[in-house]
């Protein structure tokens, strides 16, 4: 029996995050039922709990090198793990934790990453001493593949496939819990919603939020719910109630933490999603409710160009074009979603193509 550990952003409150992992859980023991896996997480007794895995402390030295010994892989990702704007704090643990597996003698796997920024020299560097010395790499966009090209990371192919969470399976999605969820806050599930997920930025936040709020207001005179959907606790609670304070209008927050399985749920009942926070935005998608995304980063503009769409606007500016695109989205709602289930045909397949490589890897040790 086959034995992995995964490295992530995992047991942070963060649905994102979360979704990835759940994805990749999901797609792996689809393939291999009985695949031992093993987290490493902030906080292994929810993980455990969510996802019927083991898991340990991803801060213990002592647990991680123990458990890295044991196991015949270590998956790196997905999500974006390998950048410095962060941090360079961020990007040395996750390259720690793929140095040691190699020390100890363990294959690596990233399963589709998000590639940078990493801007700093030093960051650049060690990206290209540890990365060079694993086993499979797969990237979820091909501008992250033509970054580790353009860091000298070039000993071994680099697959483009797509973000782990475009494979979610929904069909096993109860749209039970969404209907509940929603109706204790009192949404009319007979009337649109348009949801909203934000997050905090550095700058020019102020008038951006003024806008979103201004754009709320112009759905819910047109007898529109607005609904705002936080990924990240606590950060993305206060910036939905930053936003939602400057409105006029009636507006739903859903202020407590989903799983994956509820989060997505509630997305069921949802026909527009106006995000900043990119897994809100693949979520979405993969429910089949239509996008508009504000971009703060590189990987929101990679994600929106794979279904063939522009950003709405930048935190920077261009805040008007919000209220063109949600126009443009909802003149044609049916054909908007129909565009997008054929985009999210490839998608999937590409998403799940990554963990068919992991099985192929795996399979000396089935």
């Amino acid at each position: 029996m086959a034995k992995i550990v995964v490295s992530g952003y995992y047991g942070f409150d963060n649905t994102g995050d979360e979704a990835i992992l759940f994805s990749i859980i999901q797609a792996l023991r689809a393939r291999q039922p009985n695949l031992e896996i093993t987290v490493l997480s902030n906080h292994p007794a929810r993980t455990i709990a969510l996802y019927q895995t083991a898991a340990v402390n991803r801060w213990c030295c002592r647990e991680v090198a123990a458990t890295l010994k044991e196991c015949d892989l270590l998956i790196s990702g997905g999500g974006s793990l390998l950048q410095d704007v962060t941090g360079l704090k961020s990007l040395a643990y996750y390259l720690g934790v793929i140095g040691l597996a190699r020390t100890l003698g363990k294959p690596v796997f990233f399963y589709a990453q998000g590639i940078g920024p990493v801007q700093t020299r030093l960051g650049r560097a060690l990206m290209k001493l540890v990365v060079n010395r694993v086993q499979v790499i797969t990237v979820r966009d091909q501008e992250s593949k033509n970054d580790l090209l353009a860091m000298g990371i070039n000993k071994l192919p680099v697959t483009v496939t797509a973000d782990p969470v475009l494979g979610l399976e929904l069909a096993k999605i109860d749209r039970l819990p969404g209907e509940q969820i929603l109706s204790r806050l009192g949404l009319d599930l007979t009337m649109p919603v348009l949801a909203v997920s934000v997050r905090s930025w550095r700058e020019g936040t102020k008038a951006l939020y003024a806008e979103l709020a201004n754009c709320c207001d112009r759905y819910t005179v047109k007898n529109w719910q607005v609904l705002f959907l936080p990924l990240h606790f606590p950060g993305d609670l206060a910036a939905s109630r930053q936003v939602a304070s400057l409105m006029k209008g009636k507006y739903f927050l859903l202020d407590q933490n989903l799983t994956v399985r509820e989060f997505t749920s509630v997305l069921s009942y949802c026909q527009i999603m106006l995000g900043m926070r990119l897994h809100a935005l693949i979520m979405a998608a993969v429910a089949g409710v239509p996008v508009a995304g504000i971009t703060y980063d590189p990987k929101i503009d990679r994600f929106l160009r794979q279904l063939g769409l522009a950003a709405a606007c930048s935190v920077t500016g261009d805040y008007d074009n919000i209220r063109i695109e949600l126009d443009r989205l909802v003149a044609d709602l049916t054909g908007e979603g129909s565009r997008l289930q054929q985009k999210m045909v490839d998608l999937k397949s590409r998403a799940l193509y990554t963990a068919e490589m992991v099985k192929a890897v795996l399979t000396p040790f089935a």
